[in-house]
């Protein structure tokens, strides 16, 4: 502890002497690569370096005499743990942002420092309008000031470009470029300058391995409303291999190179739609410096993305029916070893991991595995390590949200499951989130519905106890691409109407700090309106793709109503069948009393 403070103090002092060369009295420090991913790759991880928090999403704030750091509430154990409180204060957005911590604590005429290449057209807005407000300034940085004193940055990765073939995708190529032509052509702009790589990989049937866990390739693209799209790649990307595929689909450009590819691209005056969720400063300015008319609108590849087709959906229930039983293999093995007290937190997630390698079509996680034992499984998205790794104990919880790979869909799932014998208190909890969960599964929605709408059915047993949980109830997810993916989300930010074909995650949870978490996640698809006998409307509604059973040791089937009751035991009916001409031996026996009716 005392080595991890002194580093970062070192670390702080010497960023604040950079700032001191540069008149700069500040600097913001971004969870963020220059591609707006979600997951980012080590050589852009400046956040972690610098503060020593590797949550997936955050700010630091320096000044000369003082240094926040600011996260959501699925951080608020984590941030405490890993960051100094002699060098950070922790705040918790949205109640504190960037913009409104640098509004009361910078000085009128404090000069702020920010890196363009990590800040979107809608992400700086904020900024520069309390900046207007309260008299500091910002001003962009040509280099960012960490790498400066980052000695040992860590080299970007560039691995081969690879085709995701169409069996997977269910699309062709061309047929989604005519599609999105079409957007473009509609928007009366002459091309669509897409940023985001996961947009990319979509639309063009690609995928890579730059990113951690994601299949994804760090590339742009640049597509006009006739003709060949551009395709914007780094050395490493591109292959004898490769080359010819990728040529059928796009030109291959240089992404060092872009704002000069663009110049002879884009003509003067020519309206170019981006989505300023994703544009970042740098890539505006090359936009700009063609003498381009932005049109900002939401990259229309992102709906298409999210609308699975039938090819995709089919994939999704292959790939979780493979991983289903890979997990129950799982929890079969931890039910049998777990009760010695033997198990710890790193074992379980390398055992779960060598069942679903076992599938044969295994090809990564598809997200760092949380794995947590008693008091870890409440710090939400909780990372073991040496460290902090703890002992299955009995009398205890473990939660493990997981999920793998696989070329025909990604998974995302979460179990918390009794070590040895559960506490009443822990049986009313869990029961209080399955119905939660149930509330979602079971709901039925008009058209136009928005995630934000239904949220409240995941809440609301946990609300009538006076309890409640800090992250959202639902994201969605990717087909062998990104864990989490928008538009669509079931939370109190859910303002996207859900449409059939999207898939979401329906993850309620509770999470007692000290003690133990509780979450409960399958992924769901949402289906075609369908008549209701005796209704007027045709009503929307979810179906669970997931396969697993919950714990029934945790269960107390007098909170549950006779629907709910009933919807549990058809979905364990359903695991049961579904899952068990995959299983054998000692599984096939754990899964037949863990999917027995209640």
């Amino acid at each position: 502890m005392q080595q991890r403070d002194s580093e970062a103090a070192s670390r702080l002092g010497a960023l604040r002497a950079v700032l001191k060369s540069s008149r700069l009295n500040g600097f913001i420090v971004p969870k963020a690569d220059e591609f707006q991913n979600e997951y980012v790759p080590a050589y852009a991880d400046r956040l972690a370096w610098l503060t020593g928090f590797t949550g997936s999403a955050g700010h630091a704030v320096i000044l000369e005499d003082k240094a926040v750091l600011i996260v959501d509430s699925r951080y608020t154990l984590q941030a405490k743990a890993e960051v100094s409180a002699g060098l950070y204060a922790v705040e918790l957005f949205p109640k504190t942002k960037v913009s409104s911590w640098l509004a009361a604590n910078a000085p009128q005429s404090a000069v702020i420092g920010y890196d363009p290449a990590l800040f979107t057209l809608a992400g700086i807005k904020p900024l520069k309008e309390e900046a207007a407000k309260k008299g500091f300034k910002l001003r962009p940085c040509r280099g960012n000031p960490v790498d400066r004193i980052w000695k040992d940055r860590p080299a970007g990765i560039h691995a081969p470009i690879f085709i995701h073939d169409e069996r997977f995708a269910g699309e062709s190529a061309r047929a989604k470029l005519a599609r999105v032509r079409e957007a473009i052509q509609e928007s009366g702009a002459a091309g669509l300058f897409i940023s985001a790589p996961d947009a990319v990989a979509w639309l063009l049937n690609i995928r890579g391995a730059d990113v951690l866990h994601t299949p994804l390739p760090l590339v742009r693209a640049y597509v006009p409303a006739s003709g060949q799209p551009l395709l914007f790649t780094a050395p490493g990307h591109i292959t004898p291999e490769n080359r010819k595929a990728i040529g059928k689909l796009a030109q291959i450009a240089s992404l060092a190179g872009l704002p000069k590819v663009l110049l002879g691209q884009i003509e003067p005056g020519a309206k170019v739609m981006i989505d300023n969720a994703r544009t970042t400063l740098t890539i505006a300015a090359a936009l700009r410096a063609c003498k381009a008319k932005p049109v900002e609108a939401p990259d229309p590849c992102t709906a298409f993305k999210a609308r699975k087709n039938a090819t995709e959906l089919q994939g999704a229930r292959n790939a979780h029916l493979r991983d289903g039983a890979a997990l129950c293999r799982f929890l079969a093995w931890l039910d049998a070893e777990a009760a010695a007290g033997a198990i710890d937190e790193l074992a379980a997630s390398d055992k779960l991991e060598a069942f679903r390698r076992e599938t044969g079509e295994f090809q990564d996680v598809s997200f760092d595995t949380i794995s947590g034992a008693g008091s870890n499984g409440a710090i939400v998205h909780y990372r073991a390590s040496p460290a902090t790794n703890r002992k299955l104990l009995p009398g205890t919880l473990y939660l493990t949200d997981s999920g793998a790979q696989y070329r025909d869909g990604t998974t995302d799932v979460t179990r918390t499951v009794a070590i040895g014998e559960p506490t009443e208190e822990m049986r009313r909890h869990y029961t209080l989130v399955l119905k939660g969960h149930v509330g979602i599964a079971a709901a039925r929605f008009p058209a136009a519905t928005r995630g934000v709408d239904i949220d409240g059915f995941a809440r609301r047993a946990l609300w009538a106890s006076g309890l409640d949980y800090g992250h959202g109830t639902g994201h969605g997810i990717g087909s062998f691409l990104s864990v989490h993916e928008g538009p669509q989300s079931i939370s109190r930010n859910g303002m996207v109407a859900l449409e059939p074909g999207m898939i979401v995650s329906n993850e309620p949870g509770y999470y007692r700090e000290g003690a133990y978490g509780i979450r409960l996640e399958n992924l769901c698809a949402v289906t075609e309106p369908q008549a209701i006998a005796g209704g007027e409307i045709p009503m929307m509604g979810f179906e669970t793709l997931t396969l697993a059973p919950f714990d029934r040791r945790l269960i107390v089937p007098g909170m549950l109503a006779a629907e709910e009751l009933d919807w549990l035991n058809a979905y364990h009916a359903r695991v049961l069948k579904e899952l068990s001409p995959l299983l054998k031996g000692s599984a096939l026996k754990w899964l037949k009393a863990a999917a027995a009716p209640l």
